[in-house]
C-alpha cells in the first residue's frame, strides 16, 4: 500500500503502445508512462503487429521501471498487478502479459487481467472522481463501438456494436483514401473543421427500427464511389467537405443511438470512452444532444481516452476489490467479448 491507498501496478500492451502506471484506489494516478509507436507505424497507413511486438519486447521493462520511479514506488508497495489480456494483437497483449506474470511470482503478487474495453470505460472515473454506475456507456476507438449499459462497477450489458467496421476503423481508412495519412481520427477531425458538412451527404445507416447496432462499411464505400465519381467527370475533390460530410454521417447516427438508449433505460448520465472520444466533433455533438435532454455527460481528456495503462489500473483495483483475480495461467484473448 501507499498512503494507506490499495496500490495496482498496471500493464498495457494490446495494440501500439506500450504502457505501465501505478494507480491507487483506482482513482489517484501516481505514474502514468506511455511509449507510442505511431511514427514508426505511419509509413505503413497502420499498424504492423509483428513491428508493435518487436518494440514492445524492447520497451516493456524500461516503461515499468519508470512507472515504479516516477511513482516513488517498488513492488513492495504494490498490493497487485493488472494486465491487459484481451481484447488486441496476440503478439503485443503476450509480451504484456509474461512481463506481468513475471512481476507477480517474483514479488508474490495477485495477477489481475483486464478486459481492454473494461479499462476505457474506466478511464472516466479517474476524470471524473464524483463519477458512479449506473450509466451508459459508448465506446469508440478503433476497434470498437458500443453501446454498453454499466450497471456497477464490474457488471455490464452491451446494447448494441458495429456489425462490420468499428467507428474508428472507418475514420482510418476514409482518411487513406482521401490522402491524410495515420492515424485517420485526429486528421479527419481537424480537416472536417475547415470542410461544409452539408455540402457532400453521406447516408446515414439505422439499420432495422429499434436497433443500438452500427454499420459504417457502406459509408466508406460510399466515400470512395463519391470521390470515383467525381474524378471520373474531371472534378476537384474538396478534401474538406468530404471529411465534414463522412464525420457528421458517422457521429449523428452514434449520438442518436446513445442518447436513444439512454433516454430509453432512464439512465441520466452518459460516459465516452476510447481512443474515437478524444474527437472534437463527437464531444460538441453529444455534449448538445445530452444538454438537450438533461443528461450529464462525462469524458476523460485526450490523454485518457487512446491506450494508457492509468485505465486497466483503474479497472483492476475495481476487479481485486470484488476479489476477481486471475492464475498465472491467464492467456491472451485477441477477440475477448465485452
Amino acid at each position: 500500500m501507499i498512503d494507506g491507498k490499495t496500490a495496482i501496478l498496471a500493464v498495457e500492451s494490446s495494440c501500439d503502445e506500450t504502457a505501465a502506471a501505478v494507480v491507487l484506489d483506482g482513482r489517484d494516478v501516481r505514474s502514468n508512462i506511455i511509449s507510442s509507436q505511431i511514427e514508426i507505424h505511419k509509413a505503413y497507413g497502420g499498424v504492423v503487429p509483428e513491428i508493435a511486438s518487436r518494440h514492445h519486447l524492447s520497451n516493456i521493462n524500461p516503461v515499468v521501471e519508470q512507472a515504479l520511479e516516477e511513482a516513488g514506488a517498488d513492488m513492495t508497495d504494490i498490493d497487485a498487478i493488472g494486465v491487459t489480456y484481451g481484447p488486441g494483437l496476440v503478439g503485443a497483449l503476450l509480451i504484456g502479459l509474461a512481463t506481468a506474470k513475471a512481476y507477480a511470482l517474483a514479488a508474490g503478487k495477485p495477477l489481475i487481467g483486464v478486459h481492454h474495453i473494461h479499462g476505457h470505460i474506466c478511464a472516466n472515473y479517474i476524470a471524473c472522481p464524483q463519477l458512479e454506475p449506473p450509466f451508459m456507456a459508448l465506446v469508440i476507438s478503433g476497434g470498437h463501438t458500443n453501446i454498453v449499459d454499466v450497471t456497477d462497477y464490474n457488471t455490464w450489458r452491451v446494447l448494441g456494436g458495429t456489425r462490420d467496421d468499428a467507428a474508428g476503423e472507418a475514420y482510418d481508412k476514409v482518411a487513406r483514401v482521401l490522402g491524410l495519412g495515420y492515424p485517420g481520427g485526429p486528421l479527419i477531425d481537424k480537416i472536417a473543421k475547415e470542410g461544409n458538412p452539408e455540402a457532400v451527404p453521406f447516408k446515414r445507416v439505422y439499420l432495422e427500427k429499434g436497433s443500438l447496432d452500427f454499420s459504417f462499411s457502406g459509408i466508406k464505400t460510399g466515400v470512395l464511389n463519391y470521390i470515383n465519381g467525381e474524378k471520373q467527370k474531371g472534378r476537384e475533390i474538396n478534401v474538406p467537405d468530404v471529411a465534414a460530410g463522412f464525420q457528421e454521417a458517422v457521429l449523428e447516427v452514434v449520438v442518436n443511438k446513445t442518447v436513444g438508449a439512454a433516454l430509453e433505460r432512464r439512465e441520466d448520465k452518459i460516459v465516452l470512452a476510447g481512443g474515437v472520444a478524444a474527437n472534437s466533433r463527437l464531444r460538441q455533438l453529444l455534449g448538445e444532444a445530452c444538454e438537450k435532454h438533461g443528461l450529464g455527460l462525462y469524458c476523460p481528456p485526450p490523454i485518457l481516452c487512446t491506450d494508457n495503462a492509468a485505465m486497466i489500473g483503474c479497472a483492476a483495483y475495481y476487479n481485486y476489490r470484488a476479489g476477481i483475480v486471475s492464475g498465472l495461467d491467464l492467456d491472451a484473448v485477441p477477440n475477448l467479448e465485452l
